[in-house]
Formats: C-alpha cells, structure tokens, sequence
C-alpha cells in the first residue's frame, strides 16, 4: 500500500443519497438556504478542491436530477443498500481509477474542507500503509448526545483505532464523579482504500451491524481496521426534522 498525497488524481468522493430515509423521508431534497440539502452537501465536497472527481450515487431520479441540473455528476445506483457503503461500492466500478474513496454522507452539508483534509491526511502519514479506512469523531460536550441513539459514539484503542462504535453511552463510567476517558461522536465521513471498500461490500452484514445499524461495525467484525481522526469541527448532520431546523437557522446566520 503506498502513501497517498493529500491532492491525488486518484482520490475521489462519492456522496450516497437515498430518498427513503427511515426516520426523515425525502429530507435530501428540504430545501437548506437557497439549495437542496443534497446540493449543499455535494458543493461543500466539490468547492474543497481536493478530488479528481465529486458524485452523488443515488437510488432516486429525482435526486440525480437534482445534481445534474446544477452541473454536477450523478450515478444512479440499486435501490435496495443495506447502507451508504454498499452502495458507493457499487458505484465505484464507475471510476476504475480511484485508489482512495471518500464517503460523505448526503445529510451533511456543513462538511468542511479542514475536516476533510485531516481525514487524508491520515493517508499520509508514516502508519498510512496499515490503514484500511480512516473516519473522524470529535469530543462529546453536550451531555444529552451522550445519551442520543441518533448520535453514534466511538472508543478507540492508545494509538487510535476504533474499538467499537455505539448507539448507547460508550465508555460508560461506573463512577460519574470519576471520568477516566474522553467521550467522542463519531461523523460519519470516511476514507476507504479501495480494495477494503469493495471487501466491504462483499461480506454479510454481522450480528453486531444488524442489531446497531451501523455499518462501520462491519468493518471491526471482519477484522478490518478504522483509524479514527480526531477533529474539532463536529459536523451537523440532518437525521430528524428538527436537525433540518437547526440547521436552517444555521444558514440564516451566515454559518453556509
């Protein structure tokens, strides 16, 4: 596995977008400011500068139209995924070129460009050739999205490779008086090696995935790893209506 510079003609990002979102529906297409979520999140991905190539890989018509119409690339995918992962490495047979791929999440339109950064250059690094997928957290500081399924924490080991992901409050402390270790969201942007993404897609889903419903646990059941970056930027991503609400006040106070 080589080392790959942070601007790489074989980088790319690929954005997966699914209309029927079990707890929000069609929240892709909620207009965000002037634009759609989704045109938001593949903007904030394309302006960065830091990929060969940007597309949104949907099972929607009328989110690829979306895309396109604004002149941006599109790649109608299955509609049956169990997750976004599945779904980008169907697409990836689309750009045969691409050593690393990037997955941004279609609900994260405040993606930065310093975040991503950071994420590649984990690919950069003197340990980059036993990494197979890289993914950011940043620290918990609001202690209700400690206990918040919908906010996905993360324990790592001492040189930071993810342990275990959870929907429930991860490391729990038997002593609240006593916290002995930081407590991290996980954002659900990542950066795969090529052939670990398509190794990916071609295992069943685990117990532990199926019960959490998250795919980055399939990863840690196969015996792959996760280097986990840690960022300051703590992304806000649109899961339930009222993330979309917060997040349009956002945009109202200049913060898009």
């Amino acid at each position: 596995m080589k080392i790959i510079p942070l601007i790489d003609m074989n980088t790319i990002a690929l954005i997966p977008a699914r209309y029927a979102s079990q707890r929000f529906p069609g929240k892709l297409m909620q207009k965000l400011g002037d634009k759609t979520v989704i045109l938001q999140t593949y903007l904030a991905v394309r302006n960065t500068g830091f990929f060969r190539e940007v597309a949104v890989v949907t099972d929607s018509e009328e989110i690829f139209r979306e895309i396109t119409s604004h002149g941006g690339k599109a790649v109608m995918s299955h509609r049956h995924h169990l997750c976004g992962s599945d779904r980008i490495a169907e697409a990836a047979g689309e750009f045969p070129f691409a050593e690393l791929i990037v997955n941004v999440q279609g609900d994260e339109p405040f993606t930065s460009a310093s975040s991503l950064k950071a994420l590649l250059e984990a690919f950069r690094s003197p340990e980059a050739q036993s990494i197979d997928v890289a993914s950011l957290m940043a620290p918990i500081l609001d202690p209700s999205q400690f206990e918040n399924p919908n906010v996905v924490k993360v324990v790592t080991d001492r040189r930071g490779y993810a342990l275990l992901f959870s929907r429930s409050p991860i490391p729990y402390s038997r002593d609240p008086e006593e916290i002995h270790a930081p407590v991290y969201k996980h954002i659900g942007i990542y950066a795969f090696r090529r052939d670990a993404l398509l190794r990916f897609a071609s295992l069943p889903p685990g117990p532990l995935e199926l019960s959490e419903k998250l795919e980055n646990l399939r990863f840690l059941e196969y015996g792959m790893n996760i280097k986990m970056v840690e960022v300051a930027d703590s992304a806000r991503g649109i899961d339930v209506p009222e993330d979309l609400e917060s997040a349009r006040k956002m945009v109202n106070d200049g913060l898009l």
